[in-house]
């Protein structure tokens, strides 16, 4: 039995075939026009209007009118727009063209896509797709390929996938070339080895495709499929010669399937497979903006005003000029951080990167990159362990917060990074407070028809879907119970190449602000410059049909601006500061609002849908022959679940309707906020935009203004270019612990000054720099950062916060050595990978102590320092002179002094407490 809305979709699409007719086309011409709308579930869909989109921007008292492009004219995007079935009889017809071939597809399938969703039983299932016509044209014109995929033992739910597959367009998947089935054969049984040339491999596709065309007489079929229809003689020579062929067919086989149900299964609140084509087609269509069905010929004239659409700056607290808003919020941030977990979108291919194994020569996922000393990854951790300590050091209470990874099979990459987790034995933090959930891959797509791109027969080329799959993944995977079974009712979450994410009191803002006043969802953002390939946060007003007025911060990427009417223009004539603030997926979420979205079995756990056709895909076919296509894949975006939490009102809201919402926004400095490494920088790219040389100066940059703050003289980074020609003016690296908030970090520095040229390395918290000269290289490292780990038989090693760390306090201390070999060709800065001529370097096991104190240190010196005991460096009469000495009593445990922080009118107050 279909339900009401199904029956409506069944007429609409009846309508609109026959208003595709030309007496029906010319019969409806002059229907007046009136707006359209969707309900869904008692709830009013919001929509976009199609007059001229107004930008207001209330905070400067400005309002105007930005005209439209062309492109926005017939504005569509999934998230923002819905078609109301039964009032499109009523709509009007803006043009008697025919659809294209892509809209009578659209049609087809989502009639199609219709009647499954209303199917209750695979039985019925089976019997509407075995009703297509393509698929019963497919099966009876391909009989030898049945026996040769062997359908007959297929299971019903794998032969009904298969037949989704052909019933979407998709068939050539299932088709095999002649050259492939030599190849497979192999040259013992008379069949083609791959040759060692691309150019040979090539050659020999070409010599098959004109075969295939001499006995088809078919020139204008596709030569991406050298021989549609395999002869029983080739089928018969597979069986008699070479097993192994059918077995590397079935094995192929296989993996399709195990695709084909992964977005079967996981797309099924859009339908499955034919609802994720049906995505594809809408995108496509709208992207060339030829979506007559839904445009052209239903086009909304929203001519009165109670059908308005607009986009205004979001306001928030800005923690940059706001310091006692920061300190406070940072405050609310780590009094509720045993009630907030980490989450890590990890899933991306990250192919910008260019990321390979040098060892293997495998591709590698973002989160292996180098940097900084570490992979990516390891600097998530760190920083979430640095809260952690400044928890304990507040509050004397130990706490580890849950962290949940979304991975994926992309470049191994859920094999790597549990790979990396056991190597460092899950970080001290065991094995129960992660969770790795693997996030399926998709099919990608031509960006001319939605041909589904295969690399050779069965095998499709797959990448990740986006990180917007994040919430109906975790609550299918459980994630949620499992963060509410550990206490946590809300969480931060942070992409793997942003770095910076947690530099002072950002996320400690973020997530203060969102737990202290209920929110639902918060973005961390920042400034955004005109013509940046960055998406914005927006607050978007709408008017509904019902008369309601809904309000909402969300984010708009820049691949939509043009459908949508957004002007990139500057906040003012001649800045290169955009209007819109930069959307960084820097987030805070309310676990239980972002788990009751992503199981809701609706489009709306898939917040965001978009398919990017812009950029190029790479892959290697099976002749070994290298293609570079335009293609993408459907898309979501997490950030865009802010989509599903828009406020209604009775009326017009003109000020503070922001206080009210359930979304927020929280400003930063951008280089606190966002500074990401996505993409290689290539050797004569002089643009370091995304890329990890850019991201470590403004990783320097932040240091110098922290630094500087601390009374510490050096010199400036200066722009870019400078970089390019001799790399960093110097290289400071500062463990997160040592704060993380800066407040903190400043008690711990006093004066002094560091050379350009200088390199400043501290792993470790528990420091006090005093009046310290560094002219060259000073590197300390603390086995002990932040306490010990401890471990028993049964469980894993887990890290212990506390006083057993290594400590080193340096007062009226210079430092000269020749420091790092800044000619050397095989400097990397930004895996802080250089080679060195001198350095001063301090090793600390255990909770073992260094002091200095009015001392010169010149040259090369490693001072190691054993566990137990303290190492004094001081001026004697014939220049250095150093006392080792046990740590004894009390201090053997909690050393002979540490710092003390305390919490006075929300600021940090930190006294040095000696033993």
């Amino acid at each position: 039995m279909l339900d009401l809305f199904t029956e409506q979709i069944l007429f609409t699409e009846q309508i609109s075939s026959a208003l595709c007719s030309g007496s029906a086309m010319a019969s409806c011409r002059n229907v007046p026009s009136r707006g359209i709308a969707n309900v869904e579930g008692g709830r009013q869909i919001g929509l976009v209007s199609t007059k001229p989109t107004r930008h207001s921007f209330r905070n400067s008292g400005v309002g105007r009118k930005i005209p439209r492009s062309s492109a926005s004219r017939f504005a569509v995007t999934r998230r923002l727009i819905a078609i109301k079935a039964v009032s499109i009889i009523d709509a009007p017809a803006q043009s008697s063209s025919r659809p294209s071939n892509l809209e009578q597809e659209l049609r087809d399938l989502k009639i199609l896509q219709a009647k499954l969703r209303a199917a209750e039983t695979q039985r019925e299932k089976n019997q509407i797709i075995n009703q297509q016509r393509r698929v019963a044209s497919f099966l009876e014109r391909n009989e030898t390929l049945k026996d040769l995929l062997d359908f007959e033992s297929l299971e019903e739910r794998q032969f009904y996938l298969l037949k989704c597959l052909v019933a979407i367009g998709q068939e050539h998947v299932l088709l095999v070339e002649q050259s492939w089935l030599d190849l497979k054969q192999g040259p013992e049984n008379g069949g083609q080895s791959r040759c060692s040339s691309p150019l040979k491999n090539a050659i020999y596709a070409l010599l098959s495709m004109i075969e295939n065309w001499e006995k088809t007489g078919n020139y204008a079929k596709s030569p991406t499929f050298l021989n549609l229809k395999i002869g029983e003689n080739s089928v018969k020579t597979v069986n008699a010669k070479n097993k192994s062929c059918k077995e590397e067919i079935s094995h192929a086989m296989d993996k399709l399937l195990s695709t084909l149900e992964d977005v079967e299964t996981f797309y099924d609140c859009i339908g499955g497979i034919v609802g994720y084509q049906v995505a594809i087609l809408e995108l496509i269509l709208a992207s060339k903006n030829e979506w007559h069905s839904l445009s052209s010929q239903y086009h909304q004239d929203f001519s009165d005003a109670s059908s308005l659409n607009e986009f205004h700056v979001p306001l928030g607290p800005d923690l940059s000029k706001n310091i006692e808003y920061a300190a406070q919020a940072a405050v609310w941030g780590i009094e509720g951080l045993p009630e907030l977990g980490e989450v890590y979108p990890l899933g991306g291919s990250g192919d910008r990167l260019g990321l390979i194994d040098k060892e293997t020569g495998h591709s590698l996922p973002v989160a292996m990159l180098p940097y900084c000393g570490r992979t990516l990854l390891e600097g998530l951790i760190r920083d979430l362990q640095a809260r952690e300590f400044l928890y304990y050091k507040t509050y004397g209470k130990q706490h580890i917060t849950p962290v949940a990874i979304m991975t994926s099979a992309a470049k191994d990459n859920h094999k790597h990074i549990m790979a990396l987790c056991e190597k460092h034995d899950w970080f001290g933090r065991g094995r129960r407070s992660f969770q790795l959930f693997e996030q399926p891959l998709v099919p990608t797509v031509d960006a001319e028809e939605g041909k589904w791109v295969k690399s050779e027969p069965f095998k499709l080329v797959l990448k990740p879907g986006g990180h917007g799959v994040i919430w109906k993944l975790a609550s299918d995977k459980g994630i949620f119970d499992w963060f509410y079974s550990h206490g946590c009712r809300s969480a931060t979450v942070r992409q793997i190449s942003n770095p910076v994410a947690a530099t002072d009191v950002t996320l400690l803002a973020l997530a203060g602000t969102g737990l202290r006043n209920g929110k639902k969802l918060g973005f961390a953002s920042c400034q955004r410059s005109v013509g940046a390939s960055e998406g914005v946060n927006v607050l978007l007003e709408r008017n509904t049909m019902a008369g309601f007025w809904e309000y909402g911060l969300t984010c708009i990427e820049y691949t939509e601006f043009d459908k949508l009417g957004i002007i990139d223009a500057p906040v003012s004539p001649g800045s290169v500061q955009a209007q819109y603030p930069a959307n960084t997926n820097v987030l805070y979420v309310d676990l239980a609002t972002v788990e009751r979205i992503g199981s809701s079995k609706s489009e709306a756990s898939l917040p965001g849908m978009i398919l990017n056709l812009k950029k190029p895909i790479n892959y290697e076919d099976y002749l070994g022959v290298k293609h570079s296509i335009y293609a993408g894949r459907l898309e979501c975006t997490m950030q865009n679940v802010a989509d599903s939490l828009f406020t209604s009102f009775p009326y017009r809201c003109f000020s503070k309707v922001q206080e009210n919402l359930d979304t927020f926004i929280v400003y930063n400095e951008r280089r606190k906020v966002t500074s990401s490494a996505k993409r290689e920088r290539k050797a004569m790219d002089k643009s370091l935009h995304q890329t990890p040389d850019g991201s470590l100066l403004d990783i320097m940059r932040n240091a110098y203004d922290l630094l500087v703050s601390c009374n510490i003289q050096m010199d400036k980074v200066e722009d870019n270019t400078l970089y390019l020609n001799s790399g960093p003016p110097f290289l400071v690296f500062l463990h997160p612990a040592l704060g993380p908030v800066w407040e903190v970090i400043r008690q711990k520095f006093r004066g002094g000054s560091i050379a350009n040229g200088s390199e400043l390395q501290l792993e470790i918290a528990e420091f006090s720099w005093v009046d310290v000269q560094l002219d060259g290289s000073l590197i300390i490292l603390a086995k002990n950062i932040m306490g010990f780990e401890k471990s028993s038989e049964n469980e894993d090693a887990m890290l212990h916060y506390g006083q057993q760390c290594g400590k080193c306090r340096l007062q009226n201390v210079k430092i000269e050595n020749k420091g790092v070999d800044w000619k050397s060709s095989e400097n990397v800065y930004w895996q802080h990978k250089v080679d060195r001529l001198e350095t001063v370097k301090i090793v600390l096991h255990g909770n073992a102590e260094f002091d200095a104190r009015d001392v010169v240190l010149k040259g090369d010196h490693l001072f190691e320092v054993p566990d137990g005991h303290r190492l004094q460096i001081t001026t004697g009469d014939s220049g250095l002179s150093s006392t080792m000495e046990p740590l004894i009593d009390e201090m053997s445990i909690c050393g002979s002094w540490h710092w003390k922080y305390m919490l006075h009118d929300s600021h940090f107050n930190l006294e040095m407490v000696q033993l």
